[in-house]
């Protein structure tokens, strides 16, 4: 049966008109939006295949700590030589900053909240996050300490490994730069910074060895990555504000704090003015640097390290027929300054996995002082064995300057392993006390003469990072 539109009343052809319109549109928007949802489907799902290996959640989480703790393994055959340094620099050190200083980043996050400044989540959500990483810390840091029972290096305790105040202090680091790294990226560098100091603290007031700092920094990060981790799983969610959050890509302003161990190998021979068939060796640089991001290429940054270069010994052994076999040497401590440098810091994304970063700082470096020793041993086991004084010097205060070139592969939106290369400059004023009568090794009060000289300490350092974008 055919129907005939003409019989239809104008208002009423209006509406049907109307309602197949509306019927149109509304059954379009529907196609529309099932091909929207099944396209992000599709999307999310390409994205999952996609993920590489280092954006699975797994490596996300363990990564980090997964490197500081081959840090502290690597380090623990040589924990007592750095240790060395640190007397030979500041033996009295006892300033216990870091008592509070491990809490400073909590603090700032209730602080920031009660203040006004949204972040992550809301207070309760963030307290619950707070409660579960540290009882993880705590469990695992117990559970370590009271097992290995490693002596701390001052003799106190048996509890050194790891330090309970470098896991709190990188535990509240990380629980800061969770809750409003993503809102500014100076939060996490403050953070972080903080946390640091907290565990050099800790090896200048003698409290632990250096592979228990690092140990303690993987676990702190680690205890907060599984936190929020399984707090995340509870509530189904990422965060109580998703909507506030802004995930910028950190590489838009490539703030960043890393950590750095490097050779260094000087210009030239640092004590060929001392004439003693010496000579200075391949050493060893380790710091921490960083840079806050003003646009996507430049920001302004910072080098905090330390540098040592070993001294050859200059052996020789001979034969005396009422002594016997007897082994002389010339036993030097190794030349070594702390730097710290401020400057532009450019950066250039060659791609999105690889990233070119260019540098120059002026500072200050301060070095340390060292002896010169004869030593005479008797390979004979006789009573003729002693060590005598030659010589002191010390490197004064002085104007350094940098300049390096790193590139860095990105491992994923956040973490990346840079490769570097730095050349410094300095030519610091050497003092040296010499002891003019030190063949007697039993002598009157003796005179002893100084002398000045400026000593070209120039030298060049390449290594490898551990780099975290903001």
């Amino acid at each position: 049966m055919r129907t005939n539109f003409t019989h239809v009343p104008p208002i009423s052809a209006v509406i049907l008109i109307y309602l197949l319109l509306i019927y149109t549109d509304v059954t379009a928007q529907i196609r529309l939006q099932n091909n929207l949802s099944f396209q992000q489907e599709d999307s999310l799902a390409l994205e999952k295949v996609k993920k590489s290996f280092f954006e699975k959640d797994a490596v996300r989480i363990g990564l980090p700590p997964a490197v500081f703790f081959a840090a502290s393994a690597a380090t623990w055959s040589s924990r007592e030589k750095i240790r060395e340094v640190r007397n030979r620099y500041i033996p009295s050190f006892a300033h216990h900053y870091d008592d509070y200083m491990q809490y400073m980043p909590a603090v700032s996050v209730y602080a920031l909240n009660l203040s006004g400044i949204k972040g992550r989540n809301k207070l309760g959500r963030t307290t619950i996050s707070y409660a579960t990483s540290a009882a993880i810390m705590a469990i695992i840091v117990n559970s370590v300490k009271y097992t290995a029972k490693v002596e701390r290096p001052d003799g106190s305790r048996a509890n050194s490994f790891p330090s309970g105040h470098t896991s709190n202090a990188f535990m509240n680091a990380t629980f800061m730069h969770k809750e409003f790294g993503h809102i500014n990226p100076m939060y996490s560098i403050a953070g972080y910074s903080m946390s640091t100091f907290t565990g050099v603290g800790r090896g200048l007031n003698n409290r632990h060895w250096i592979s228990d700092v690092l140990a303690g920094a993987g676990i702190g990060i680690l205890s907060t990555q599984l936190g929020y981790f399984f707090v995340n799983k509870f509530y189904k969610n990422a965060g109580d504000r998703p909507g506030d959050i802004r995930f910028d890509n950190p590489l838009n302003k490539p703030s960043y704090l890393s950590l750095k161990l490097g050779f260094a190998s000087a210009t030239h021979n640092l004590v060929e003015n001392l004439d003693l068939e010496i000579r200075s060796k391949t050493g060893f640089e380790a710091g921490l640097d960083g840079a806050y991001y003003f646009t996507k290429n430049w920001g302004l940054g910072g080098d905090f390290s330390f540098v040592s270069f070993p001294i050859s010994t200059n052996e020789t052994t001979f034969s005396d027929p009422d002594l016997g076999s007897s082994t002389s040497s010339i036993v030097t401590q190794s030349l070594g300054a702390l730097n710290f440098t401020i400057g532009p810091h450019y950066t250039y994304e060659i791609n999105h996995n690889w990233l070119l970063q260019v540098k120059f700082g002026a500072g200050i470096a301060t070095g340390a002082t060292g002896k010169i020793s004869f030593k005479y041993e008797d390979d004979d086991d006789n009573f003729l064995n002693d060590e005598i004084d030659l010589l002191t010097y010390k490197p004064a205060r002085t104007f350094k300057m940098n300049g390096g070139l790193a590139f860095t592969r990105m491992l994923n939106s956040e973490l990346g392993i840079t490769v570097y290369a730095d050349y410094h400059y300095l030519k610091p004023v050497f003092t040296y006390t010499i002891a003019e009568d030190f063949e007697d090794p039993d002598p009157e009060p003796s005179a002893v003469q100084t002398f000045k000289e400026k000593n070209n300490m120039n030298y060049i350092t390449a290594g490898l990072k551990l780099t975290a974008f903001f």
